[in-house]
């Protein structure tokens, strides 16, 4: 009897089938929380940079917190104002962020340029309360363009392009505002859009505009403007379609010219 019981046990082994299936099944689910984490990681530091710049979201007791960000700049410029897709402006600001712009825009809901766009194309996106994010591609590259992409994609009234020989490494634009900075981990980024992208107190004159694609925006033209250029007091083209207050367009002034903000703790 002992001699059957041996041979009974001996007979079932170690369920080495079994263990390794469970080991595996382990090791998968292991991999796909690591994977989670780390590929939810940059959205989940970006929400919590969020948050923390929420504290420059504008209101009527304070239009426009940019004034509250060191380093801002802010101009005046005219809004509803159009060229032909086949004319320059020769801008006053590099990136501009206002002026005479193209009668259509370039895409500025969420969408990330691989290449640099024209730059009429562009301001006219911050017309309409966008934000853009120009950065040198010589200078932003691996994680730091990561870093600036996290913000940006599929983020509304939000556009990312490359700007060559830019004398920063990184320029954010809105309607009459511009902040240049040499890190992508700086907190004022997040501040600036808090406080300017469809900011609804007078900050861009375009109320409720759309950011959706109207055209295919033209390329970066790399060359000084020529005497053609039309110049930033210019009144518009003959022909093309000028901007009119009503039907989602307030026509509202942009906020007067200032110089650079006084310093803000950081």
């Amino acid at each position: 009897m002992k001699a059957a019981r041996s041979s009974v046990v001996s007979k079932k082994g170690t369920p080495w089938g079994t263990i390794i299936a469970v080991v595996a099944i382990v090791a998968l689910a292991a991999s796909v929380v690591t994977y989670y984490m780390v590929a939810s990681a940059p959205k989940r530091e970006q929400k919590t940079r969020e948050e923390t710049a929420a504290a420059f979201a504008p209101s009527q007791q304070d239009p426009d917190p940019s004034k509250r960000i060191n380093g801002v700049t802010t101009t005046t410029y005219e809004g509803s104002v159009h060229v032909s897709a086949t004319e320059r402006v020769a801008y006053d600001k590099t990136p501009p962020y206002g002026g005479p712009h193209d009668q259509a825009w370039a895409a500025c809901n969420g969408v990330v340029y691989e290449k640099a766009v024209r730059n009429e194309n562009m301001v006219h996106g911050l017309e309409h309360g966008a934000i853009w994010i120009a950065y040198n591609p010589a200078q932003i590259t691996g994680d730091a363009l990561e870093l600036l992409r996290v913000r940006v994609e599929g983020k509304p009234y939000t556009t990312m392009s490359p700007y060559p020989n830019l004398d920063k490494p990184i320029s954010v634009q809105s309607w009459g505002h511009q902040l240049k900075l040499d890190s992508a981990s700086d907190e004022r980024i997040d501040q600036f859009i808090a406080a300017l992208r469809t900011n609804p107190y007078g900050a861009y004159p375009e109320r409720d505009a759309t950011c959706d694609a109207q055209i295919e925006p033209g390329d970066f033209d790399p060359t000084p403007p020529g005497p053609d250029a039309k110049p930033m007091n210019y009144k518009g083209t003959a022909g093309t379609q000028q901007d009119q207050p009503g039907a989602g367009q307030s026509g509202m002034p942009s906020v007067p010219a200032t110089q650079p903000s006084a310093p803000a703790s950081k």
